[in-house]
């Protein structure tokens, strides 16, 4: 692997991109998850960036969950340990659009519990509180109504 960088426009032909880049299509996969309308939808994903090794963001809209990781077939120089047996979307899977040159950038990312919850207080409506439940002591001093017959 070679350690120069390479804009695209400037591969020969027959050069391979993946030459020069450190695998970045190989050290994560990220799902599209619903967008969150509500506190329970947020507080879900603040239960997934607490299990460490993920983060949220958005991309044009489309909110994703990150799974950081590296490919257990991922080799010392960024190449494909299981090149012959890898699954079909690496297979399928071309540097005509990938992260090669990307500047990592989303509309918006959420790597702790703490940055998800502030942006649900900035967008949702206040929590309504939870009436407290009266304790078993409290309701025997209550009066019951007077019921005539």
């Amino acid at each position: 692997m070679s350690t120069m960088t390479v804009k695209r426009a400037e591969l020969k032909p027959g050069e391979v991109l993946c030459s020069y880049c450190t695998a970045r299509c190989c050290r994560y996969f990220a799902l599209p998850i619903e967008t969150p309308e509500t506190w329970e939808d947020y507080d879900h994903m603040r239960w997934y960036v607490m299990h460490g090794s993920c983060a949220i963001f958005v991309d044009e809209d489309v909110w994703f969950l990150m799974v950081y990781g590296d490919c257990k077939y991922l080799l010392e120089d960024y190449r494909c340990g299981n090149y012959e047996d890898r699954p079909q979307i690496c297979r399928t899977y071309t540097t005509d659009e990938c992260e090669y040159d990307n500047d990592g950038t989303y509309d918006r990312l959420f790597e702790t519990p703490e940055q998800i919850w502030e942006y649900a207080h900035a967008v949702l409506p206040p929590k309504k509180k939870k009436k407290k439940k009266k304790s078993a002591t409290e309701v025997s001093h209550q009066k019951l109504p007077i019921v005539h017959i």
